[in-house]
């Protein structure tokens, strides 16, 4: 059996995401979508809290199955027997980002297979997201309304202060 591993921030999950996941499972007999838990960025959310947003979106996909990890990807790869890494693509630049992982992931064990997010999600990444939110725009057509609800909770359990402790510093996620 192969098993793929979709890794990612997801802070929050948005409709670019679930695309990727969603075509993985058509293509890999077991999709692990990969909550990771120490990224090098300023979070909005929880680890839980992510982990909780990715089950209830695909939590209907018999074969998909949704996990934290921290540490290197290709150990988590190792420890869950998979084989293959899953990345989304939108444009040049993840390109030239994804193509660099892909290549140390590969010297460190497991190929990358580069999924192009389709048309109507290429703009979508989570920080343009969190910063329409911030700004107080509609969501909606961008992430699954449970999303679009926990950005509001979260946002308001912030307050205007908080909104300063939410650098968007990153294009990429």
């Amino acid at each position: 059996m192969t098993i793929a591993v979709y890794p990612g921030t997801f802070d929050p999950v948005h409709f670019g995401h679930l695309d990727i996941a969603k075509r993985a499972a058509t293509i890999f007999e077991h999709v692990i979508i990969a909550v990771y838990d120490r990224p090098l960025k300023n979070l909005l959310f929880s680890t839980e809290e992510r982990l909780a947003m990715m089950q209830e979106t695909l939590g209907d996909m018999s074969n998909v199955e949704v996990d934290t990890y921290g540490g290197v990807t290709v150990e988590y790869l190792r420890n869950r027997g998979a084989q293959v890494i899953v990345r989304g693509l939108r444009v040049t630049y993840d390109f030239e980002l994804e193509y660099q992982m892909a290549l140390t992931n590969k010297k460190l064990a497991n190929e990358t297979v580069c999924l192009m997010t389709s048309l109507e999600h290429a703009f979508l990444s989570s920080s343009i997201v969190k910063e329409v939110a911030i700004a107080g725009g509609c969501v909606d057509e961008m992430v699954p309304p449970m999303v679009a609800k926990a950005l509001v909770a979260k946002l308001q359990a912030l307050g205007a202060d908080g909104l300063s402790k939410v650098p968007l510093v990153s294009l990429r996620d």
